[in-house]
C-alpha cells in the first residue's frame, strides 16, 4: 500500500506589502479607539492587558491564574499585578478552587460582565461609524480574516516574549 503525501496548506508569501498593511492596519485602528476613550461615564478604562484577561476570563468564567497567563501570553508576576487592579476596579473576584482549595480561579463579577458589554457598544459605534454610515457589505469577510489571523498568531506564540514591537 502507497502511503499519500500530505499536502500542506499553501502559506501566503510575507513579502507581500498587503501583509505588512493590515498589520498597520490593525495596529492603528486600536490605537484610534482607545484615543477615543468611552462616551458613557459608566465605562470602566482598562489597559491592554486588563482587557485581554477579561476578554478570556468571559470565555472562561472559572479560570486559575495559570490557564490565564498562559491564554493572554501574560507572564504569571504581570498577570498578578493585573488582577490586582481587576480586583480593585470591581471586575473580578478570587475564589478558592473547588478541585483544590488551596488554588483559586478567577472570576468576573457582574460589573465586569457589564463594563465589557459596555465598552464593546461603544467599539461598535466608533468602528460602525467610520465605515462609511455602518457599511456591512464586506464585514464577515474582515471578521473572518481577522479571527484567522488571530487564531494563527496565538497558535505560533513563542514561548517566551521577545523584544517588544515598537507601535509606531
Amino acid at each position: 500500500m502507497t502511503q499519500r503525501k500530505r499536502r500542506r496548506p499553501a502559506v501566503p508569501p510575507a513579502d507581500d506589502p498587503r501583509w505588512a498593511d493590515l498589520a498597520d492596519l490593525v495596529l492603528i485602528i486600536s490605537r484610534e479607539i482607545q484615543f477615543r476613550g468611552y462616551t458613557d461615564a459608566r465605562a470602566i478604562p482598562l489597559s491592554q492587558s486588563e482587557g485581554m484577561v477579561m476578554r478570556y476570563l468571559l470565555q472562561d468564567p472559572a479560570a486559575p491564574p495559570s490557564r490565564i497567563a498562559a491564554a493572554t501570553g501574560l507572564q504569571r508576576t504581570n498577570l498578578s499585578t493585573v488582577l490586582r487592579g481587576l480586583e480593585r476596579k470591581g471586575l473580578i473576584e478570587r475564589r478558592a478552587s473547588p478541585e483544590d482549595r488551596r488554588g483559586v480561579t478567577i472570576h468576573p463579577t457582574e460589573r465586569g460582565k457589564s463594563n465589557y458589554a459596555l465598552v464593546r457598544q461603544e467599539w461598535a459605534s466608533a468602528v460602525s461609524a467610520a465605515a462609511a454610515a455602518g457599511d456591512t457589505s464586506n464585514l464577515d469577510a474582515a471578521l473572518a480574516l481577522l479571527s484567522t489571523v488571530e487564531t494563527g498568531l496565538v497558535r505560533t506564540r513563542p514561548a517566551a516574549p521577545g523584544r517588544p514591537a515598537a507601535l509606531i
